[in-house]
């Protein structure tokens, strides 16, 4: 198959199983990932990737206990749009799947001096690294789930990361459950998102 048609059928999945896969592969995705288009060529990220049993359930835990919260903030016309999507405050993906890739942008950097200086565009430019990164994993088989608890900042606590980077999102990497029943979902027709002028 050609990258476009793994793409086409690409799937998040909500279960995963456990059997373990090589490091190097994620390693290699994110390598490839490091080359997108960025402002002035600052690379405003760090991908850090996550296979230590104990900090997957730490930061399965604090996700719980945000999405609790969450669940009782969004409206109606919210919680129905996620109803057929089968997603609540239950997170055992984040123990479950092999790797965890959390990301993150950073808001300035430090030169060789250790003095601050600016990053261009940063949301634009790991924005676009995450999807350069979600098509690499794709096209070696991969199945990814795209994970963004808020509030976040539990994440830059429990990996220990300095004041200048901020969570973007969490990658859950691993090989989708067989068992698990994915939503039936549709895209809107090329006619719909698709304009030449």
């Amino acid at each position: 198959m050609t990258l476009i048609d793994k793409l086409k059928q690409r799937r998040s999945y909500r279960e995963f199983e456990t059997e373990s896969l090589d490091i190097q592969l994620l390693i290699d995705a994110i390598e490839a990932a490091k080359y997108a288009p960025n402002g002035a060529n600052k690379q405003p990220w760090t991908f850090c990737i996550v296979k230590d049993p104990k900090i997957k359930k730490e930061i399965r835990l604090e996700s719980e206990k945000i999405e609790t919260q969450f669940y009782k903030k969004i409206t109606p016309d919210w919680k129905a749009d996620l109803s057929h999507l089968d997603v609540n405050t239950s997170k055992p993906f984040l123990e479950e799947a092999p790797y965890l890739i959390v990301i993150f942008k950073h808001i300035f950097q430090y030169d060789e001096d250790n003095h601050q200086t600016k990053v261009y565009y940063p949301d634009i430019s790991v924005g676009i690294a995450t999807g350069m990164l979600i098509s690499v994993l794709t096209d070696i088989g991969l199945d990814i789930l795209t994970y963004t608890p808020s509030p976040n900042q539990f994440l830059s606590d429990i990996l220990k990361r300095p004041g200048n980077e901020k969570p973007y999102l969490i990658l859950v990497v691993g090989k989708g459950s067989k068992s698990y029943k994915l939503p039936k979902i549709t895209k809107r027709s090329n006619e719909d998102v698709i304009k030449i002028y």
